[in-house]
């Protein structure tokens, strides 16, 4: 069994929990409210600007150029979906760049995202990647389970499409085999390692999800 196939096996309770929780279960319905989304879409683009950070500091570490080359792509990749799908989408939500930047990461963005940068800056290399690889995988997962079932007129069609597509499908594949090979020339320290940075960022994407869900922002907890 790969690294990749155990780490999914690994999670699998998790994994579930996001396929069948509301946000998700919402979205493929096309049920989820116009607020709800709207609310994801903002906190997305946040997270995105954060993840392309988190690929291109990955992406200096690396020791092979193509390594450089797939993780640099991929940051390129994740700023092209926040200023095109999101672009759109913040048009048709009438979020305004002023609005936008009134709105500041929700906590559980910003959590994500400090993960993300921190291991980027301080794991060994094999580790950064492992963390960076739930995103990928899991909107692949998801956006292919919901395409499967989404009606025509499905009300959120860009975003499946978009994650669900064989362009991204493409991205996702070069992440598993790169995380595949590092894995398997890894001693058992940094595998382990790799598991928990896998399973920690797979929470996080169950977490910012149910965060949107709940339209949680950053409240004072003691106001």
């Amino acid at each position: 069994m790969s690294f990749t196939d155990e780490a999914w096996t690994a999670t699998a309770s998790l994994q579930n929990a996001i396929r069948t929780m509301p946000f998700t279960s919402e979205l493929a319905a096309g049920t989820l409210s116009a607020a709800t989304f709207r609310e994801y879409i903002i906190q997305d683009a946040h997270y995105l600007e954060g993840f392309a950070r988190a690929l291109a500091m990955t992406a200096a570490r690396a020791s092979e150029a193509p390594d450089i080359a797939r993780l640099a792509d991929s940051a390129n990749g994740a700023i092209a979906v926040e200023r095109q799908l999101h672009g759109d989408y913040m048009i048709r939500f009438g979020i305004s760049p002023e609005a936008f930047a009134a709105t500041p990461p929700s906590r559980a963005c910003d959590h994500y995202v400090a993960f993300l940068i921190r291991s980027a800056a301080i794991d060994p290399f094999q580790v950064a990647v492992a963390a960076l690889l739930p995103c990928f995988w899991i909107y692949h997962r998801v956006g292919q389970s919901i395409h499967s079932v989404a009606a025509a007129d499905h009300p959120y069609q860009a975003w499946i499409d978009t994650y669900a597509s064989e362009d991204f499908e493409a991205a996702v594949q070069g992440m598993l085999n790169l995380t595949d090979r590092l894995a398997a020339h890894a001693n058992s320290t940094i595998r382990t390692a790799m598991h928990g940075a896998f399973t920690r960022s797979s929470w996080h994407e169950w977490m910012f999800w149910d965060s949107a869900y709940r339209l949680a922002g950053w409240e004072e907890p003691f106001s």
